[in-house]
């Protein structure tokens, strides 16, 4: 009768973080369709409203690669209630930000809680699922990280439309105060522990390098690429990422060990994150952009578009990790691929009339290929790692995702504001006669498809690195 009780511990523990895992998710999105709103409200540009996306990725970027050390240092029950009462502290903050600078210390403090939590999660599967059962468990990861920032905005259009955006986080304080208390009842520790000393010259290295890099490319966009700032944060952010790599390839006992990446599989499935991500956080940020700022949409009408491909990625992300877990990532992984390539391609000509059926039909098409690459490509990178490096492997992967997202979200802004501008001097010069109404319209719109088509070309490497991708079934890799 021993068996049983297992089952339902690990079921329960599955079920408590996975649960704390799609909060935390849930907020890094939430927000994207109010930015227009929060920019009139608060009276800033595009460029300083999307920190409140590119900070949130930027501190779980810079706080996954700690993740491997803290998982070793302490407990799960530990690091999982830490995670949950930085999102509760943030929460608060962001509840009752009087002003912008407020609104994103608050959002920091919850990335900080995320940036936690995701590695932790994996981390979880990894020691208590068989490698071939994996697939299904990560199948469910799927669900938080692909369904969770889908459907963030829906419902945030939801609450916006028939309340505030503060209500976003005036529900969301309660529902992160029942997981830590189910954490306190349920949760157990599944790894060893033991001491080691922080490598904090290592994470100032990281943070330097990663920030100054995320400052330049977000300044960009305003300052101009040729810009002595720009450059120089761009500049320093190499020097400082190059240095830490350096630190953690020496180091007896690094704090993100990036002997990972001698593993093919991984470093290629790696790669392929870096567009999938790049890819999918764009599309969150510019189709709300688009909708609400250049069509007149309002916030509900832009979740609900939304809806349908998010509902959708709910039913499909378990099942492609079943099929992960018989098939293997590759041939997923194209499936998936022949669906986003198309359906970004669809965006990358917008205009003042195109329907709104049409973008929801074209969504739809985005997430069911998401769907098919998350998880099946994150998975397959693990599986081809030795057991004791599966920590490292975890943070490395979300550290990737997390760097790439806040990064790509920051370039995307800055072509499509970069974009707007030089579109405008065109316009000003062909149609003297437009209204500054009229001409700021057509000149976003043009810029974000202009975005778009440089998301579009990412997706055409992530396929043709997937062509060459070996198919390493999940089966095969214990």
């Amino acid at each position: 009768m021993e068996q049983p009780r297992q089952e339902l511990n690990k079921g329960i523990l599955l079920f408590v973080i996975l649960l704390g895992s799609f909060l935390s998710v849930l907020n890094q999105t939430i927000l994207n369709v109010a930015l227009p709103d929060l920019m009139v409200q608060f009276k800033v540009s595009p460029s300083t409203i999307q920190w409140l996306a590119t900070g949130f990725m930027l501190v779980n970027g810079i706080l996954i690669p700690v993740t491997a050390y803290l998982m070793k240092r302490f407990t799960t029950r530990q690091l999982f209630i830490a995670s949950m009462l930085f999102l509760l502290i943030g929460t608060f903050f962001n509840a009752i930000a009087p002003n912008f600078t407020i609104l994103l210390i608050g959002r920091l403090i919850q990335a900080a809680g995320a940036g936690i939590i995701m590695p932790l999660l994996m981390m979880v599967v990894l020691v208590v699922f068989p490698a071939n059962g994996r697939g299904t468990a990560m199948g469910l990861i799927g669900l938080v990280m692909i369904f969770a920032p889908a459907i963030g905005p829906t419902l945030a259009g939801f609450i916006i439309e028939h309340l505030s955006w503060r209500w976003i986080f005036i529900g969301m304080f309660p529902l992160v105060a029942i997981v830590i208390a189910l954490s306190f009842k349920y949760l157990v520790n599944v790894s060893e522990t033991s001491k080691g000393k922080a490598d904090l010259f290592g994470i100032i290295l990281s943070t330097i390098g990663f920030g100054a890099i995320l400052y330049g490319f977000s300044s960009a966009g305003s300052a101009g690429w040729g810009s002595p700032l720009v450059l120089f944060c761009l500049l320093i952010g190499t020097i400082f990422i190059v240095l830490f790599c350096h630190r953690q390839i020496v180091a007896s006992e690094p704090m993100l060990d990036l002997r990972v990446f001698k593993e093919k599989m991984f470093s290629m499935t790696a790669l392929i994150n870096v567009f999938l991500t790049i890819v999918m956080y764009a599309d969150l940020i510019l189709l709300p952009m688009y909708l609400q700022a250049s069509r007149g949409f309002t916030v509900l009408d832009t979740g609900l578009l939304l809806l349908p491909g998010a509902l959708i990625n709910a039913f499909m992300s378990p099942l492609t990790g079943r099929l992960f877990d018989k098939f293997g990532a590759k041939p997923l992984a194209i499936i998936g691929l022949l669906f986003v390539i198309p359906s970004i391609w669809a965006v990358t000509n917008l205009s003042a009339t195109t329907g709104y059926a049409y973008l929801m039909i074209r969504t739809i098409l985005l997430r069911i290929g998401h769907s098919f690459l998350t998880m099946p490509i994150t998975g397959a990178g693990l599986n081809a790692l030795p057991k004791h490096l599966n920590a490292h492997g975890s943070a490395v992967t979300n550290t990737v995702r997390q760097i790439a997202g806040a990064i790509g979200t920051a370039l995307v802004i800055t072509i499509m504001t970069t974009r707007t501008s030089s579109h405008t001097t065109e316009l000003m010069a062909g149609n003297p006669n437009l209204s500054q109404a009229q001409l700021l319209k057509e000149a976003s719109i043009l810029g974000t498809s202009d975005a778009y088509m440089f998301t579009a070309i990412l997706s055409i490497f992530a396929f043709i690195l997937t062509l060459v991708m070996p198919n390493n079934n999940a089966k095969e890799s214990e």
